[in-house]
């Protein structure tokens, strides 16, 4: 663990500091000038392109060996910066989350009692190196009325400081303080630790990474954390599945981008038709490169498969690598997931009404899909403009964090004079 020492304590001090009057500002500032920052951000974004691809291959050729996931997730490209700039423009489009009416009633003595949603304050957003993080975290908390304290992984840094250049630039021709949004001014991992422990200075942490920056995270803080679990997912290829279908959207779940934490991890199929579709599966995915580890069952059809171990079934692999287990039902199709699952984003492929809503129902997961890829677990494809991470647990919000999951509420009374007895 590394040390805090009184120079990072300083400096994350004053960035927390600089932070809560900024987000003192943007909790008065009206939509129009919040909007009109993320439009002009989005402009920035857009016409500094080439300063941001090459901040990026900077990065990508400082970073020495990276396995393909990893080096994806940190590549950005003219499509990925568009998606950006894009991603700010449809939060600018989507309503102010802050100073909505959540609820209403009035109690038997004439008091109105309002539930009204409010901003987080200050947000400490600790991610990996995925560049477009910044953007996405960046537009959202300033949507929501909160600052936030940007703190990205070393490898992403030069892209993080351009992208973030833009959003500062933004906020400037609005006229809201640059302070709304920082970047953490060194990336020590010791930084990283005195967010945990900045209470009373930060409001929030989202961690937005891997297993291991997120049990560090769990372990360590001090500040209230809005976890994002690993997305150890499921695809179940129920018995009444359309075969064409299938094939069709688990290749699209395992294999569209294998590093994001959407990617189907798992392939449960039903013994029942597993003879004749595993093959088709297996030879499509194996087509795009996709290597495998299969349970007895499948090694039945398949000898040629390699044997998967209980390990193998509870690791994320963001990788082009898939688990395969047939199974006997549904039943055993949940049992499995419950078992290993990480609650993040499971799916089920059946024409069958009644087996997909048992399933919905069966599992836990922030997330359920029928007939569709778990790669559609994404704070964009649900509407949110963007998400800063995908909310798992029992006891905070749940599924991709978009705008109305970043404010809190408060309460407002209205009455006509009453005293208490």
């Amino acid at each position: 663990m590394n040390a805090i020492t009184d120079t990072i304590a300083q400096a994350l001090d004053a960035a927390a500091r600089a932070a809560r009057e900024a987000a003192g500002q943007l909790a008065r500032a009206g939509r129009p000038s919040k909007d009109a920052a993320l439009r002009e951000a989005a402009s920035r974004l857009r016409a500094r392109q080439e300063e941001i691809l090459a901040a990026n291959a900077a990065d990508l050729a400082g970073a020495g060996d990276l396995t393909a996931s990893f080096r994806d997730r940190l590549t950005l490209t003219p499509a990925r910066v568009e998606a950006m700039a894009q991603g700010l423009e449809e939060i600018a489009a989507l309503p102010d989350p802050a100073g909505r009416v959540l609820a209403e009633w009035t109690r038997p003595n004439g008091l109105t009692i309002r539930r009204v949603a409010q901003p987080m304050g200050v947000i400490g957003m600790i991610y990996e190196s995925r560049p477009n993080v910044t953007a996405d975290a960046a537009g959202l908390c300033l949507k929501a009325g909160s600052a936030v304290l940007l703190r990205g992984g070393s490898e992403s840094a030069r892209s993080a400081v351009a992208i973030r250049g833009c959003i500062a630039e933004g906020l400037r021709a609005a006229g809201l303080p640059e302070a709304a949004v920082q970047m953490a001014p060194t990336q020590d991992r010791a930084f990283v630790g005195a967010m945990l422990r900045a209470a009373g200075l930060i409001d929030l942490i989202i961690p937005r990474g891997g297993k291991g920056l997120v049990t560090r995270v769990m372990q360590e803080a001090r500040v209230p954390v809005l976890a994002h679990a690993e997305g150890l997912n499921h695809t179940y290829v129920h018995a009444a599945a359309d075969p064409e279908m299938a094939r069709r959207v688990l290749a699209n779940a395992k294999m569209r981008r294998t590093g994001v934490c959407g990617a189907t991890e798992t392939l449960l199929i039903d013994a029942a038709i597993a003879p004749s579709l595993l093959p088709l599966l297996v030879q499509d995915l194996s087509a795009l490169g996709c290597a495998f580890r299969a349970d007895e069952r499948a090694r039945a059809i398949l000898p040629e498969l390699p044997p998967a171990t209980e390990t193998d079934f509870a690791t994320e692999w963001l990788d082009a690598i898939l688990s395969i287990r047939v199974v006997k039902d549904i039943t055993e199709a949940l049992t499995h997931i419950r078992r290993f699952g990480s609650e993040h984003t499971d799916a089920i492929v059946t024409e069958d009404a009644a087996a997909a809503q048992a399933f919905l129902e069966g599992i836990d997961s922030a997330v359920g899909l029928w007939n569709a890829s778990t790669q559609f677990c994404d704070g964009g494809e649900f509407g949110f403009g963007a998400e800063i991470g995908i909310a798992t647990g029992r006891l905070h919000a749940r599924g991709p964090v978009g705008l109305e999951q970043l404010c809190t509420y408060r309460y407002q009374v209205l009455g006509t004079g009453q005293t208490r007895p």
